[in-house]
């Protein structure tokens, strides 16, 4: 899927998901960011839509069989647990979908606030 094309992607979930212009789509990697208020609640990547996942929307999300985010890099298989595939029966309903993203929107960190579930930065000491 071209870039072109996975913003389009990105653009068609985030006009489902809020009225036109509350959500960014920002260039990420491969992919188109979902960004709403300055944080990254979602994304798109070869096509499929990813969002941020707390503890009870991972175990939804896995017992809908979604997978979380995962890529190939230095010959080895990452897996990010806080991005999951959105299901189709999600993507398939508005108002679903819609809900996820606010769900998805909570469990993300904003700037200036850090997730329980995320590491603090090392810093050294001086």
């Amino acid at each position: 899927m071209s870039s072109e094309a996975t913003r389009q992607l990105a653009l068609d979930f985030a006009s489902q998901i809020a009225p036109a212009g509350c959500i960014d789509i920002r260039r990420f990697f491969g992919g188109s960011a979902l960004v709403r208020n300055g944080a990254q609640f979602g994304f798109v990547m070869k096509g499929t839509l990813y969002l941020r996942v707390d503890a009870a929307m991972r175990a939804e999300f896995e017992a809908d069989g979604s997978e979380p985010f995962s890529y190939r890099a230095a010959g080895r298989e990452v897996t990010v647990r806080r991005y999951y595939a959105v299901p189709a029966h999600v993507i398939d309903d508005p108002a679903l979908l819609h809900s996820y993203a606010e769900r998805a929107l909570h469990a993300t960190s904003t700037p200036g606030h850090r997730l329980a579930d995320t590491l603090p930065a090392v810093t050294p000491s001086g």
